[in-house]
């Protein structure tokens, strides 16, 4: 087990996330290696919130281009935690 810290890297906060939040799911960009559990009690104890569903996703890098210069940006994993009814986390809030 890891530090809660360490497992969730940054809350998404996207027009597409803000739109989810009206079900409850709050996105965030996680540890490439950190599973279900460990991410359900990060969120958990860093929130002081129930989570219900944690959906998991690992998203690829992008092929970019700069001139003749061919790169790909990095692989990230994201994660969608659905909560219970009633909690909220306030850091999407404002």
């Amino acid at each position: 087990m890891q530090n809660p810290h360490q497992i969730i890297v940054r809350p998404l906060i996207t027009e597409k996330n803000t739109n989810l939040m009206l079900f409850n799911k709050y996105s965030f960009e996680v540890l490439r290696g950190a599973s279900k559990p460990e991410i359900k009690r990060a969120i958990e104890v860093l929130f002081n919130v129930s989570v219900e569903k944690v959906h998991t996703m690992n998203v690829r890098g992008k092929l970019k281009r700069r001139g003749r210069e061919v790169g790909y940006t990095r692989e990230w994993k994201k994660a969608i935690v659905t909560l219970v009814p009633g909690d909220r986390i306030e850091i999407f809030e404002s």
